[in-house]
């Protein structure tokens, strides 16, 4: 089902950050140079107010790797927080979308902005005194931009219906 990307974008933005919240991570799927689809976690997904966004590019190999023959790329962010679930379940629809896909085409990597690589600390603060924070984080330098064309929502029959 189809989402207005341009009227809804700020809805689009809000459902991400809730799903990075909880999950930590979006997931971008992407179709590699054996023409096979391939999917990569990705936790420093940003989207910018003009549906546009980046990532940080530090850990993605097959992601840049199909980049190099197809650009196209889908990122699902599936909100799943077992009340958000239960709650819906227990009246018989949602309350606001469990799951949304952003079409896209990847852009250009480049060095971060000092005020993206601001945002992508800023996200991972709370994590900064633990040893696993500096095998990933702690030098994340270059972003891939990505351009959005479309949005869809999750469909799951009646229970989605009404969103």
């Amino acid at each position: 089902m189809k989402i207005d990307i341009q009227k809804d974008w700020g809805k689009i933005k809000s459902h991400f950050r809730t799903c990075n919240r909880r999950n930590m991570h979006v997931v971008i799927s992407s179709v590699d140079s054996d023409q096979m689809p391939t999917v990569t976690p990705i936790g420093s997904l940003f989207l910018n107010d003009d549906q546009t966004g980046f990532y940080f590019e530090k850990f993605a190999t097959k992601l840049r790797k199909s980049s190099e023959q197809n650009k196209n790329i889908c990122v699902l962010a599936v909100n799943s927080r077992k009340w958000f679930w239960l709650k819906a379940l227990f009246k018989g629809k949602f309350s606001d979308y469990p799951g949304v896909k952003l079409y896209g085409e990847l852009g250009e990597k480049r060095d971060a902005t000092p005020r993206e690589y601001r945002a992508f600390q800023r996200r991972v603060q709370s994590t900064k005194r633990l040893k696993g924070y500096h095998y990933l984080w702690k030098d994340m330098a270059q972003i891939r931009e990505i351009k959005f064309t479309k949005a869809e929502k999750i469909n799951l029959g009646k229970m989605t219906k009404e969103l």
